[in-house]
C-alpha cells in the first residue's frame, strides 16, 4: 500500500473509526495503541492513522480546533500557513475585491480554507497527488468544498487568465515531491531528499522569478516567501509585507496589483503587519540601521531622513521581529521621537514612554559596560532571581552568561540587554513597562 492508497483508506469507515478512537492519543502509547489496534484492523491502515494522528496533534500549533478534523502530510504540516496569518491575507484579498483566485502550489489547501472563508472561490492546484487528496478532504470536512476545486496539475502549464486573483507558495523545502512544479530549467527548485530550508529564492519550487511573472500577469497576486529573503531580491513594482503573529516572525509576502483608492499594494513598498491586533505600518522608506542593511555604510546622524543615534535614555524599545525585517526601525524611531543606541543596532531608545503597537518598551535602570563579575554582583545585591537575557550586537550567548552569573533563589527580577552603544559592548538593565517600575539610574 502506497501512501495514497493509505490515505483514501483514511476517508473510509474503517479508516474514519481509527482515527476517531485516536482523537486523544498519547504518543508515549503508540507502540501499545499499535499492537492494539493491529488486532482488528490492517497494519498498513493503522500506521497511517497513527501517523496522522501525530500530524494533527503537531499541527494545532497552526490550525487551532480545526487540526483534529483535518488531514494532513508531513510536509503539509512544515509549509502550510497557519490560520491567522492566512486569514488577514484572505481578508486583504477580499478587500481588493477579489472573488475568484487561483491558489498556486496550495498544498494541503490551508491557504484555500481560508480564502473560501472569506467567500473567495478558489482554485487549488499542487501537482503531488497525497497533496491535493489532502486538501480535498479538507474542503469537504469543513464545509467548503463549493467554494474550492482542487486540481493536480503542474502550476506552470495552468492557465490562470480569468481569475481576479493569483496566490503563488512555492516550496521552500528540499524535499522530493515538490509541491508546485517539477525541477526548474536550472535544475533547482527541489527534488533532493534532504528536507532541509531553501533559502535563495531561485531554488524554490517554482523559482521565485517564475513566480513574480505569472503575477505580474494578473490583476492581482500574492506570493508568500520566506521572511528572511534578501530586500535587494525583492520586485520593486510590488509591495513586500513581512507578518508577525505573537512576536514571532511567519513569513512575507510580496503583493502585486492596483494601488487604486488607496487600498492596494503599493510599489516598492515595505510593510509590517502585527497578529493578532492587525496593527500595520508602511514604511515612508527612511534608511535603516546599517545591521538591518547589509553591504551599505552605517547610518547615522540626526537629519530628517535619518533616525537620530543619541545616548541612551530612560527607555529603551524592542521593535517587533516584522519591523526588523522591513526595515521599519527608523519609521518607528520617529513616531515615538526616539533615537538608536548605536547606528548598527535595531534598538530604540527615548527619554519619555510613548505607547506603540511595534516595539516593546522597557524602563531601564542600569547602562553598564559589559563586566560580568559587576553585573553578578549588582543582581545578588538586588536580589535578583529571574533573569531574561537578551542580546542584539554581541557575540556573549545569553545561556553562557546566565551559568555564569549563579543567579541564587532572589525574590526579584530583571531583563538584561547584551548589546553594543556607540560602538561599545554595554549591558542594560530594566523591566518591561508593564511593570509597576519607573526607570532610576
Amino acid at each position: 500500500m502506497n501512501d495514497l492508497d493509505a490515505f483514501v483508506g483514511l476517508l473510509a469507515p474503517e479508516g474514519q473509526a481509527l482515527l476517531d478512537e485516536l482523537r486523544d492519543h498519547d504518543p508515549a502509547d503508540e507502540l501499545a495503541a499499535a499492537t492494539r489496534l493491529r488486532r482488528d484492523h490492517p497494519a498498513p491502515l493503522v500506521s497511517a492513522a497513527l501517523g496522522q494522528a501525530r500530524l494533527r496533534q503537531r499541527a494545532a500549533a497552526k490550525f487551532g480546533a480545526d487540526a483534529q478534523l483535518m488531514y494532513f502530510t508531513p510536509n503539509g504540516v512544515e509549509q502550510s500557513t497557519r490560520t491567522s496569518v492566512a486569514a488577514h491575507r484572505a481578508a486583504r484579498f477580499a478587500a481588493l475585491g477579489v472573488r475568484t483566485l487561483a491558489d498556486l502550489c496550495c498544498g494541503i489547501g490551508g491557504d484555500a480554507l481560508a480564502l473560501a472563508r472569506a467567500g473567495i472561490r478558489v482554485l487549488a492546484i499542487d501537482r503531488d497527488p497525497l497533496a491535493c487528496a489532502a486538501a480535498r478532504a479538507n474542503a469537504e470536512v469543513l464545509g467548503l468544498a463549493e467554494l474550492i476545486e482542487v486540481r493536480c496539475a503542474d502550476v506552470t502549464e495552468v492557465d490562470t487568465a480569468g481569475y481576479d486573483a493569483v496566490f503563488v507558495d512555492p516550496a521552500r523545502r528540499s524535499k522530493a515531491p515538490t509541491r508546485g512544479a517539477g525541477r526548474s530549467p536550472s535544475g533547482r527548485g527541489g527534488g533532493r531528499a534532504t528536507g532541509g530550508r531553501i533559502f535563495d529564492p531561485e531554488a524554490y519550487s517554482p523559482p521565485l522569478s517564475w513566480a513574480v511573472e505569472a503575477a505580474r500577469t494578473a490583476p492581482c497576486a500574492a506570493l508568500k516567501i520566506a521572511p528572511g529573503v534578501p530586500h535587494d531580491a525583492l520586485p520593486e513594482d510590488a509591495e513586500t509585507e513581512w507578518i508577525s503573529d505573537g512576536g514571532d516572525v511567519k513569513e512575507a509576502v510580496v503583493w502585486f496589483g492596483s494601488a487604486a483608492e488607496g487600498r492596494g499594494p503599493v510599489p516598492g513598498g515595505r510593510r509590517a503587519t502585527l497578529l493578532p491586533a492587525g496593527e500595520t505600518l508602511l514604511g515612508a522608506g527612511l534608511p535603516e540601521p546599517a545591521a538591518a542593511r547589509p553591504n551599505t555604510a552605517p547610518a547615522g546622524g540626526a537629519s530628517e531622513d535619518h533616525a537620530p543615534v543619541g545616548p541612551v535614555g530612560d527607555w529603551l524599545y524592542e521593535p517587533d521581529g516584522a519591523v526588523i525585517r522591513a526595515h521599519l526601525v527608523a519609521d518607528v524611531a520617529r513616531q515615538i521621537d526616539g533615537r538608536l543606541i548605536d547606528p548598527t543596532i535595531a534598538y530604540i531608545t527615548a527619554d519619555r514612554l510613548t505607547a506603540t503597537p511595534y516595539a516593546t518598551a522597557y524602563a531601564l535602570t542600569d547602562v553598564l559596560p559589559f563586566n560580568v563579575k559587576k553585573l553578578r554582583a549588582l543582581l545578588r545585591e538586588r536580589e535578583v532571581g529571574v533573569a531574561v537575557i537578551k542580546k542584539r550586537g554581541s557575540a556573549v550567548e545569553p545561556e553562557e552568561l546566565r551559568r555564569k552569573l549563579k543567579l541564587g533563589g532572589g525574590r526579584n527580577s530583571c531583563t538584561i540587554f547584551l548589546t553594543r552603544v556607540a560602538g561599545a559592548p554595554t549591558m542594560l538593565l530594566g523591566h518591561p513597562a508593564t511593570d509597576p517600575v519607573t526607570p532610576g539610574r
